[in-house]
């Protein structure tokens, strides 16, 4: 019934057995902002994931770090460890591209693990592409060519500037590299 209203359903089961089943439209602008990226900003490590190993359906933190975002013109925040590490988006794992490799920040970081973020990986390291799952330090992200997230939603959501402490950084949201990940969510 709710797939008549929403073109997204988002499905929670409980360990008791009980399910929640909820109806979701999809976000505004959703294939211009795939085509052309958007603007993210750097939130403060006070909205770190908590027990980012069980996906507990608490993400007030990240609504907090996105509420911020928009504030500041921008439409998505990039949640940092104490250390202002990158660990991922509110929404969606993060992607970068630097010599011909595909870059993710570490589960053990302390991100949420992300179905697609898995399948992803997986499906990468089967076409022989590189992959590393390292921490995004400071230094390390001034160096990507281009950044992505992804989510089950919105699939692969370039970012083009990202706004933090010393400024902007400006990366390539119509790089090449984001087709081999969009050839993934065509072959799903």
């Amino acid at each position: 019934m709710l797939l008549a209203h929403f073109p997204v359903l988002r499905i929670a089961i409980f360990p008791d057995g009980r399910e929640w089943i909820m109806g979701r439209l999809l976000p505004k602008n959703l294939t211009e902002n795939q085509k052309n990226g958007i603007v993210a900003t750097l939130s403060t490590p006070e909205f770190y994931r908590s027990l980012p190993s069980h996906k507990t359906g608490n993400y007030l933190s990240a609504w907090l770090a996105k509420t911020s975002a928009q504030k500041l013109d921008a439409q998505e925040a990039i949640l940092v460890d104490a250390a202002l590490n990158w660990l991922e988006t509110s929404t969606g794992n993060l992607w970068g591209w630097l010599d011909g490799c595909w870059w993710t920040p570490p589960i053990r970081a302390g991100i949420l693990p992300g179905v697609v973020r898995s399948q992803l990986v997986e499906w990468l390291l089967k076409k022989q592409l590189l992959v590393r799952e390292e921490p995004w330090t400071p230094e390390l992200v001034k160096g990507f060519e281009a950044i992505a997230y992804s989510n089950s939603v919105v699939e692969i959501i370039p970012l083009r500037t990202v706004i933090w402490h010393s400024g902007k950084l400006e990366y390539n949201p119509h790089h090449s590299c984001f087709q081999q990940l969009r050839i993934f969510f065509i072959a799903l």
